[in-house]
């Protein structure tokens, strides 16, 4: 299944590969949640290219961030929706994805208690972002935390 971008997200696509080397998937703007918080960027990589995008204590995506004006949050990219869906939500530690397909996809997530703060992120910004890239890159209609 193919991921449509809009003119901004192919820009942004186009300078991440351009200061990385690296292959973007999916780029998503994601609005700011408060008055006082920034847009940001979330930049879906190709799998196992994680490390190079980054760069040596951050350095390259950083770069990045400067370039662009914006904080900048990386997903690695995954061929099943189990680890795409723990990826979404990384830092969080994730014990298991579940994908439940009856009348719609969902996917539940165990999340260890102590992270399921970090999964949901500053008014709920991780686990919207994840609900939004799950759907567009698997079709899954939702994305919960058990």
């Amino acid at each position: 299944m193919g991921v449509s971008l809009d003119d901004d997200a192919r820009q942004y696509l186009a300078a991440f590969e351009d200061v990385t080397g690296v292959d973007g998937q999916d780029c998503l703007v994601t609005d700011a949640p408060t008055a006082d918080a920034d847009e940001r960027l979330i930049v879906v990589v190709s799998s196992g290219r994680m490390s190079e995008a980054i760069g040596p204590g951050g350095r390259t995506v950083k770069r990045f961030e400067e370039r662009v004006g914006k904080p900048v949050r990386l997903v690695e990219d995954a061929d099943d929706p189990e680890t795409f869906v723990a990826n979404t939500l990384a830092p969080a530690a994730v014990y298991n994805v579940t994908i439940s397909e009856n009348d719609d996809t969902v996917a539940y997530v165990e999340v260890a208690e102590d992270d399921r703060g970090v999964a949901i992120g500053s008014n709920g910004r991780t686990i919207d972002a994840a609900r939004q890239l799950a759907e567009r890159h698997f079709e899954i209609a939702d994305v919960q935390l058990i």
